[in-house]
């Protein structure tokens, strides 16, 4: 089955832009930055532990680099009841990080709230395609 996702596109002061994709985890609607680059899809762990005091996190015994910080700690766990628009995401792991310099320039440039970072290991598994004239995030679940 193929799913066309909108994309909303976010201006970035001179530096370029993002895109952003809404999600929803259970019933928490989501927004987050769409990155190509980074190989897994995180979220705030600070925002994961208040939604979801039950979850079980597992730190993790590597760091993590990137998202413009040094490296960090992180935890993972299992995503599950995860959506983009209508594609069911199959559980899967995921990890939480300390976003809070992300969440923070997003509430200095006044483009809302971000929820988190959909990865490559998504993208990857529903075969994505990025349709940047028509804004869209399309991707392919033929299991």
């Amino acid at each position: 089955m193929k799913y066309n996702i909108p994309l909303e596109l976010v201006l970035l002061e001179a530096s370029g832009c993002h895109l952003l994709v809404n999600a929803r985890w259970h019933q928490r609607k989501l927004r987050l930055v769409l990155d190509t680059g980074a190989s897994k899809t995180v979220f705030d762990v600070a925002q994961v532990r208040e939604w979801f005091p039950a979850l079980e996190l597992y730190d993790t015994d590597q760091a993590s680099a990137g998202l413009g910080t040094q490296s960090m700690q992180s935890a993972t766990f299992t995503l599950s009841n995860f959506k983009l628009g209508k594609c069911k995401i199959k559980p899967l792991l995921a990890a939480a990080l300390d976003l809070q310099h992300i969440l923070q320039t997003y509430q200095e440039l006044e483009q809302g709230p971000i929820h988190g970072i959909l990865g490559g290991d998504i993208l990857l598994q529903y075969a994505a395609k990025i349709d940047y004239h028509k804004l869209r995030l399309i991707l392919r679940d033929d299991r």
